[in-house]
């Protein structure tokens, strides 16, 4: 039993391996780009006339603006490039479940620590963005000096806690799935595979959510400071 994508190993050469997660990314990352290709090429301005696929796209694109909105963020159509496509590569990579010998990347620790390390990365380009790195640096010494060092620490240990919450939830389901295969080959996978699907969609919009906040947090400086 595997217990990371990371340890199929596709190709080799000297230190360089091509593995599972890798392919898995780059192929999830090219089904959304062809896929938001073939939805948008032909988009119409409203009427009845629009298709099923332009109909989703936008169901899809407010209820994800509509989330953003509700989290505190101002101007939802800034952060929806990043937070919605953080959002549709976990659901893809855990919806693509359902087809046999698929293991999600989101399995792997090292995928989920890099789109952590995008909302690390994210949280503080936004607020030097938003109110300038002078009133963003000054929010890491509020409300005393002392606090200085404990919230450079909750930068990483929040970051640290997205990587591992959403690899644990994905490896744990992958793993009962196995072990139930063993046991019980018929039933109990199927319920357990229907089971993943939920879940991961959960851990999408969860980790979407949790980014959200982060980024929403470090856009409130400004406002703190304006008032």
């Amino acid at each position: 039993m595997r217990l990371s994508p990371d340890e199929i190993i596709l190709w080799q050469h000297g230190f360089f391996k091509l593995n599972g997660t890798i392919v898995a990314t780059w192929a999830l990352m090219l089904i959304l780009v062809a896929g938001a290709w073939l939805v948008t090429r032909n988009l119409k301005e409203g009427g009845p006339h629009i298709s099923r696929w332009q109909s989703l796209l936008e169901i899809i694109v407010v209820q994800i603006l509509r989330q953003i909105e509700e989290v505190g963020l101002r101007h939802p159509q800034k952060y929806l490039p990043f937070l919605g496509t953080l959002f549709l590569f976990v659901a893809l990579s855990n919806l693509c479940t359902i087809f046999p010998g698929y293991e999600p990347p989101t399995g792997s620790l090292s995928t989920t620590a890099a789109l952590a390390l995008c909302v690390f990365i994210a949280v503080p380009v936004t607020g030097i963005a938003e109110s300038g790195i002078g009133a963003y640096l000054k929010s890491y010494f509020e409300p005393t000096l002392l606090m200085l060092p404990f919230n450079i620490m909750s930068e990483f240990t929040r970051t640290l806690a997205l990587a591992i919450r959403l690899f644990g939830n994905i490896m744990s389901g992958t793993v009962l799935l196995a072990i139930l295969l063993t046991v019980t080959p018929l039933l109990f996978p199927i319920l357990m595979s229907l089971l993943g699907l939920l879940t991961g969609m959960v851990q999408a919009y969860i980790f979407s959510i949790l980014a959200a906040v982060y980024i929403a947090a470090a856009a409130r400086v400004r406002e703190e400071g304006r008032a």
